[in-house]
């Protein structure tokens, strides 16, 4: 049991990686809203804006598992503080990019960023938890959300009046966030789990019984992240066609249903705690089917009225899934939280063109029929083991490094 001075110090470093994660996103989502300024400065079409987001998201998605992999072995105290530099840098080299070629490199190397700093910033969260694992893990991640929401509007404010040129401003909060990830990276350097020999906890289950429940997580993630993104990305289209709103009243419309979803988010993780982890992400992905499959067919207030219950619910799950995930896999804790983060990376990207020319095809309102059923995926729910309450198995210490 932690004396209240370490809890104390435990608490300052998760806000810390909170708000640190809220920087990291803000920077990242900022990037999107520059595109018109990109567009017009290189005179870009719109495939060379789509490999901009390509390149930003196959990095953060596929670099964020073997992160994890190799912190899991070789912890890395500082790498937060590291992974946030090419940050800056990326967001430097955007602001002064001559060609477009150092465009794709700047948004690369913010990539590379955000692929070092969420399986770290993650564990970090979990090891300040204080055995209060889903409350840590929402806590983080609404500083995400958070982030996700404010960089378009600071865009929308500095970037656009100000042009390309104004980006370097955002060098200053990823100085901001540097200074704290170094001191978070001496806290972690410090904790006994950071040590070169630290013991790691094996799971309760057989290899193949955790290989198949991760399975079954991956396609929870999938159905959540496709439905968000065909919310994020084309709800206020649907709004505007659907209804006949101005955009005012669709991207209010937006920031209802974005503001549930930082709500839910923060609430999964203690709820999590509370009742199981199980029982969340049952209720958050199969307990929305109702409403998804509702909210095509209403009038424009129950559209509303749905899309915050909707964002309530979905969200409550990624939390709830990634701590079971890492209770399932108690020694690869970065693994699972790059795996993860990773997904929903690659699936909000890659789902939202999909849906993209799905919607050229057949329609907006056709997408959200479609994905409407996106969450009976939560049946899966059922096969889940139960990892709560099981005794851990000891710990065995790692494999010694081969010495070159």
């Amino acid at each position: 049991m932690p004396s209240p001075r370490e809890g104390r110090a435990a608490f300052r470093v998760l806000a810390a990686v909170s708000f640190c994660h809220l920087l990291n996103d803000m920077l990242q989502s900022a990037i999107p809203a520059a595109y018109p300024i990109l567009k017009e400065s290189y005179g870009l079409d719109f495939g060379q804006i789509g490999a901009i987001t390509l390149t930003s998201q196959v990095l953060a998605s596929v670099l964020q598992p073997l992160v994890g992999v190799y912190t899991d072995r070789r912890p890395l105290p500082y790498s937060l503080a590291g992974g946030m530099c090419c940050t800056l840098g990326g967001m430097l080299l955007l602001a002064f990019a001559p060609t477009y070629a150092f465009v794709l490199l700047a948004v690369g190397f913010v990539g590379l960023g955000s692929s070092v700093f969420h399986p770290e910033s993650s564990r970090v969260a979990r090891m300040a938890s204080g055995g209060r694992h889903g409350f840590a893990q929402s806590f983080f991640q609404v500083g995400g959300n958070a982030g996700s929401a404010l960089g378009p509007l600071l865009a929308a404010f500095v970037v656009l009046p100000l042009g390309q040129r104004s980006i370097a401003l955002f060098a200053i909060p990823a100085a901001l966030a540097i200074l704290l990830l170094t001191g978070v990276g001496r806290w972690y350097g410090a904790h006994p789990a950071a040590a070169p020999g630290a013991a790691r906890p094996r799971s309760a289950l057989p290899r193949g019984k955790v290989a198949a429940a991760i399975a079954i997580l991956v396609a929870l993630v999938f159905s959540k992240y496709l439905y968000m993104a065909s919310l994020s990305s084309y709800y206020t289209f649907f709004l505007i066609e659907r209804f006949g709103v101005s955009v005012q009243s669709a991207q209010l419309h937006l920031f209802l249903f974005l503001g549930a979803v930082a709500l839910g988010t923060l609430a999964g993780g203690p709820i999590g705690d509370r009742i199981g982890r199980k029982y969340v992400i049952w209720a958050s992905i199969l307990g929305v089917l109702p409403f998804t499959l509702l909210m095509p067919y209403v009038n424009q207030r129950w559209t509303a009225v749905l899309s915050v219950v909707i964002g309530l619910v979905i969200s409550s799950a990624f939390s709830a899934i990634v701590v079971y995930a890492q209770e399932l896999m108690p020694g690869r804790i970065g693994t699972v939280a790059g795996l993860f983060f990773g997904l929903a990376f690659g699936v909000g990207g890659f789902g939202a063109m999909a849906l993209g020319h799905v919607a050229d095809a057949r329609g907006v309102e056709f997408v959200y029929r479609v994905c409407a059923f996106l969450p009976a995926l939560g049946l899966l729910t059922a096969f889940l083991p139960d990892v709560e309450g099981r005794p851990v198995p000891p710990a065995e210490a790692p494999a010694p490094a081969a010495e070159t």
